[in-house]
């Protein structure tokens, strides 16, 4: 299985660019109330996307037989991932324009918090 270890974390690095991007261009139509929103695809693609982030990561854990409990930074990234998703949440479905942008601004620091634990292997992120 360690043989697919390069090809996992490339395809989940680029399923995270994805879905960074997805989100990106879907709270931009959040906050200006466009109705490209609702359409059907843009409702259903970040979902499969960020499904198959998820199984890539884990996959990515499993290859390297990693568990949170065993590696902090690990941990942290998971619980950086709740938080995004709920910030994320926030900023796409709040009624008031600037709960969207405050949420948005938030999800987007989380994330490149992610990708700083994912870089450093280190819960400290860009600090370490």
């Amino acid at each position: 299985m360690i043989a697919y270890y390069p090809l996992l974390k490339h395809l989940h690095m680029t399923l995270a660019v994805i879905s960074i991007l997805l989100f990106i261009y879907r709270w931009a139509l959040a906050i200006n109330e466009h109705p490209l929103l609702q359409r059907r695809w843009l409702k259903i693609l970040p979902h499969v996307n960020d499904t198959l982030l998820l199984l890539a990561g884990i996959l990515l854990a499993v290859t390297l037989q990693m568990s949170p409990g065993s590696q902090p930074w690990l941990m942290a990234k998971i619980i950086a991932l709740v938080v995004y998703i709920g910030l994320g949440a926030m900023a796409l479905k709040r009624p008031d324009r600037k709960q969207k942008v405050i949420a948005g601004i938030a999800a987007l620091l989380v994330f490149n918090y992610i990708m700083g634990v994912a870089i450093s292997k280190s819960p400290w992120a860009w600090l370490s």
